[in-house]
């Protein structure tokens, strides 16, 4: 596939259940309006660097309706930008879909994870990706919807554009930004009814929170236990659950919707560290913490340009997680 009217694919990076991601590059060394005239892309330039998630027309369905979420989402900078969309024929006759992403350079958080050899990143980098990625999450619940795909693997890390954060944060050049959309669903709220369900699973099993499992609640709620499993993966090198040697799907679903096992909290964090997980891992969603209340935390009220917590006040310790009853996640 060799792209589109302005840009061209440079090689395969990524592949997905639905779609195959590619790092592409402009026809052109200088920013170029986009080309396709299928829909609005009126605000979009093309960098030199892109990535284009790609899928045949019947099979783009998931793609589209990405594009639709990125488009509602596009003024929050701690979002992967998109910078609109083009259908391409190819060469074999197929008809193409195309999503033209930043491209984020410094990889996912989950290589970052790998690559640090299963220690622990610096607690000022946990910081600073923590609230970035709180900060992307309070814009998307803000705005009526929920990720339901929170993991290491779709936050992406790009490049610092604060020269002055660049200066005093050495080795941090990097910015967190939430990207795949897939699983992302609008909710419909009201006051007498609350966050709206939906009667299925969504999203990856070992960072699905316990209400998700037991009650096919997917609510924000559900993006906060996910962040929790994120941070604390940051800290310890591995997942804070996963699947045990042999053990399948189902069974590490019951672990977690059943309160047989619950995430650790990683040794060797600080106290605010501690105490930030502890209201990630709420097991009511009700007293969990939303992301406008843990940006107020003392473990990312921090200036990203500097290493100083801010003076919030005193918090209270987090009392212990309340286990709810489990139901079969099979029930419909």
């Amino acid at each position: 596939m060799e792209g589109g009217k302005t840009w061209v694919r440079v090689k395969t990076i990524g592949k997905g259940s639905y779609s195959t991601v590619s790092l592409a590059k402009s026809r052109t060394r200088k920013k170029t309006r986009t080309s396709t005239s299928t829909t609005n892309t009126n605000t979009s330039f093309f960098p030199s660097v892109m990535a284009v998630k790609s899928a045949e027309i019947s099979d783009s369905c998931t793609l589209q309706k990405e594009r639709e979420i990125l488009r509602e989402l596009e003024q929050c900078p701690y979002i992967l930008r998109c910078y609109g969309e083009e259908f391409t024929d190819e060469k074999n006759g197929d008809m193409v879909y195309n999503l033209l992403l930043e491209y984020a350079s410094g990889g996912t958080l989950a290589e970052v994870v790998k690559n640090s050899n299963n220690a622990a990143l610096s607690e000022l980098e946990i910081r600073r990706y923590t609230k970035s990625i709180l900060r992307g999450l309070n814009y998307i619940h803000e705005n009526g919807y929920v990720h339901l795909d929170i993991k290491p693997q779709n936050i992406l890390l790009v490049p610092c554009l604060n020269n002055k954060k660049r200066k005093r944060n050495r080795g941090l050049c990097f910015d967190a930004k939430i990207g795949d959309f897939g699983c992302a669903k609008r909710l419909e709220r009201s006051w007498k009814e609350g966050w709206k369900e939906n009667a299925c699973l969504i999203g990856t099993p070992q960072y699905m929170s316990p209400e998700a499992i037991t009650h096919y609640k997917q609510e924000p709620a559900a993006d906060i236990w996910a962040l929790g499993c994120v941070v604390a993966e940051m800290v310890s090198g591995k997942p804070a659950l996963c699947r045990r040697p042999g053990e399948d799907v189902d069974s590490l679903l019951y672990r977690i919707g059943s309160g047989l096992e619950s995430p650790k909290i990683p040794i060797g964090m600080s106290k605010e560290g501690q105490d930030f997980l502890k209201r990630c891992f709420v097991r009511n969603s009700e007293f969990r913490w939303t992301a406008e209340m843990l940006l107020l935390h003392p473990f990312v009220a921090v200036d990203n340009t500097s290493d100083d917590i801010e003076d919030t006040g005193e918090f209270a310790i987090a009392t212990p997680t309340e286990v709810t009853r489990f139901t079969s996640f099979l029930a419909v």
